[in-house]
């Protein structure tokens, strides 16, 4: 089973028809878009244009039954802990919101796809970066 999350990068990429996005996320068994990548889009959303059309494609997309809303909770709070501290000690910071998106993901045992670079420095999870 392929369990993938999405990240605030994907999701736009796909939304788009980024071939690399759309391909990988119509053969994905189970696809999981964490609240801290919600809160993201919905800003984007409500500074842009688009809000209502942006609202609708997101509410189509979060009615599949493959996607599935990844809540924070003690456990992937847990994880964000464990992921801050070793990038800290690494010297790697990184936005704190990408992190809660990773710790989330690791809950799940899902790898985060993305097209930013810097979630490889999070060993804590897997991640698919897609090249743009």
């Amino acid at each position: 089973m392929t369990r993938l999350s999405l990240d605030t990068s994907a999701y736009s990429h796909f939304m788009r028809g980024d071939a690399l996005a759309v391909d990988l996320l119509d053969a994905a068994d189970w696809i999981g878009i964490s609240v801290v990548t919600l809160g993201e889009l919905r800003t984007g959303f409500g500074l842009g244009k688009r809000s209502r059309q942006n609202e609708r494609e997101l509410a189509a997309l979060l009615a599949n039954p493959v996607v599935h809303v990844l809540e924070v909770d003690d456990e992937a709070a847990r994880i964000y802990a464990e992921i801050l501290i070793a990038l800290r000690l690494a010297g790697t910071p990184l936005p704190t919101n990408d992190i809660w998106i990773a710790a989330v993901s690791a809950r799940e045992g899902a790898q985060v796809v993305t097209y930013d670079e810097h979630f490889r420095a999070i060993a804590r999870v897997s991640s698919y970066v897609l090249a743009p």
